[in-house]
């Protein structure tokens, strides 16, 4: 099929577009084909859209007019129904300096218990309108699918936006880098510029020198890292990089004007990058984040929902001999202190206790791994805490001094519990911090399995203040008890005490452990541990609930 019979001259192939429709939300996609359908009338636009939700894959009726990328990302379009696009100024001015639709002014409400529209005032909107309408003093801007595809005339962006520092156009209709170049160079000041959900073409001869940019977003691009390779060095003085949702799986390298993807190269460049977040890709080989470890600068690696199953930390592994000659001191990820990895498949204690080999690491998310996973027999927070030595952040929550105390506490004796015969090379192999934290909080050789140091101490002396509130749903509202009991208690007996206080079977129960140092409470799974095995202080708070069925 001919694709240029009988060619519209408002749009070309490989144009980006825009549906326009006001029932729905608009879409943006590709012009893939423009002519005659057989057995309609008129010119039509093929369409592939980006959210691949189309009605076919370019064939109807047994002919084929165009590629997708989706089995139905394609469909067909009336001219009208489409836009090529409006300048930056243009949408500007129809976001910032337009005045507010009656269509908007009347979403402005809620509903009444008596089901009735009920006006919203918005304290200070008309002062904060009347600002916006003076675009020469906008700092930022947002124009979310606005249709953005050109900077506009040669200097009319720069004499309208002076001052302009922030720039978020995701969604919109940016063609390649030579516009967003034009863009850049019209405003001068910007600092962040979000292009996210667009589809722009790298082409190396085009790319100009962005000079000023810190912030790059290129969420959902589509964008291979051969193509960051490309525009890395368009970027001199770029802090932040976010590239989620991209599929990136591999770090291809450029090297003597060849992209090249092999296991004993890195990444260079990004002088002063000190973000990066990778979050929602398809990278898979620990092998693949180690070529990022010879970024001097890079402070923050953001790698959650990915699929990696393993961590490890090798100095050899990132520089090569040459390198490593020249400077004896380097040591991989050398300034990194943030490392996220929610939503992985890491299993291994292993990969976790490998964190400890980063120099500078405090930070660290593993939730929504195997190995935190309770429900499959992962680990509790104090465990987390007690193998990572250095770490003040742990999924999000300060680990403060007194919580450490207590996980590390807990930790050795659930260790001298678990592995009471055995020798020290294999208790090493499987808790290397073991021995040092023993050493460090002085735990004795002859801690028993009950959980009670040998000695004379009377039992009244030892005994433990702990407050027990029930929060079990079907329980209803009941007054805390206070209890004084001996640190050999078990979660076990725990469970029947509270039994006989609130009248909820011990199996259903649920026991959480309330802490003022530590923002979520820990559950207390283990019906063998003790009181001294988890590191209940003095005046504890523990929470029942109920098991969820």
């Amino acid at each position: 099929m001919d694709a240029h019979s009988s060619v519209s001259p408002s749009f070309c192939i490989g144009q980006r577009v825009q549906s326009i429709s006001p029932a729905k939300s608009p879409q943006i996609g590709t012009v893939k084909y423009i002519g005659a359908v057989e057995g309609y009338e008129d010119v039509w636009v093929g369409v592939d859209w980006d959210s691949g939700d189309g009605r076919h894959n370019g064939t109807v009726n047994g002919v084929r007019y165009f590629d997708t990328v989706g089995e139905r990302s394609g469909s067909f379009v009336r001219p009208s129904a489409l836009t090529g696009g409006v300048t930056l100024l243009e949408a500007l001015i129809s976001r910032y300096a337009g005045s507010s639709s009656d269509q908007e002014n009347d979403d402005m409400y809620v509903v009444s218990v008596r089901q009735k529209n009920v006006a919203v005032k918005l304290v200070g909107k008309d002062r904060i309108v009347e600002k916006q309408k003076h675009l020469e003093e906008l700092n930022s801007a947002s124009l979310v699918y606005s249709g953005v595809c050109s900077a506009g005339p040669l200097g009319e962006l720069h004499n309208a936006l002076p001052n302009l520092k922030e720039l978020v156009l995701t969604g919109n209709l940016i063609p390649d880098w030579h516009v967003v170049g034009h863009i850049c160079e019209e405003l001068p000041d910007l600092e962040v510029l979000d292009l996210s959900s667009s589809r722009i073409e790298v082409g190396a001869n085009s790319l100009c020198i962005f000079r000023n940019l810190k912030t790059l977003v290129l969420n959902n691009c589509s964008i291979a890292w051969r193509q960051v390779e490309i525009l890395k060095c368009s970027f001199p003085l770029l802090e932040e990089l976010h590239l989620c949702g991209n599929d990136i799986q591999k770090f291809e390298l450029e090297q003597e004007d060849a992209i090249v993807s092999t296991s004993n190269k890195f990444v260079e460049g990004f002088k002063f990058l000190h973000l990066l977040d990778l979050e929602k890709n398809c990278i898979e080989a620990w092998e693949e984040i180690m070529k990022l470890s010879a970024l001097e600068s890079l402070e923050q690696l953001h790698i959650g929902h990915n699929n990696l199953k393993q961590i490890f930390y090798h100095e050899q592994s990132a520089t090569s001999n040459d390198a490593k000659e020249q400077n004896k001191n380097f040591k991989p990820f050398s300034s990194l202190r943030c490392l996220l990895l929610g939503g992985n498949a890491i299993q291994d204690w292993e990969s976790v206790d490998s964190l400890n080999l980063f120099p500078n690491l405090t930070e660290v998310r593993l939730s929504e791994n195997p190995i935190t996973d309770l429900s499959v027999g992962g680990a509790s927070r104090y465990m987390l805490i007690a193998r990572l030595a250095k770490i003040t952040m742990l999924n999000g929550s300060e680990v403060k001094q007194r919580e450490r105390r207590d996980a590390e506490i807990r930790y050795v004796h659930f260790v001298m519990r678990v592995m009471p015969t055995n020798s020290d090379e294999e208790i090493f192999r499987h808790h290397p911090r073991y021995s040092c934290l023993k050493a460090l909080h002085d735990v004795p050789d002859n801690y028993s399995k009950t959980g009670v140091a040998a000695g004379t101490q009377k039992m009244a002396a030892s005994l433990q203040t702990v407050t027990l509130v029930c929060v079990a749903p079907s329980i209803g509202e009941r007054a805390p008890s206070i209890k004084k009991l001996p640190p050999s208690t078990t979660i076990g007996k725990l469970k029947l005490i509270c039994q006989a206080l609130f009248k909820l079977n011990a199996s259903k129960q649920c026991l959480y452990l309330r802490d003022q140092d530590s923002p979520i409470p820990t559950v207390l799974n283990e019906d063998l541990d003790t009181l001294e095995d988890i590191g209940i202080g003095m005046n504890a708070t523990i929470l029942i609930d109920e098991v969820k069925t």
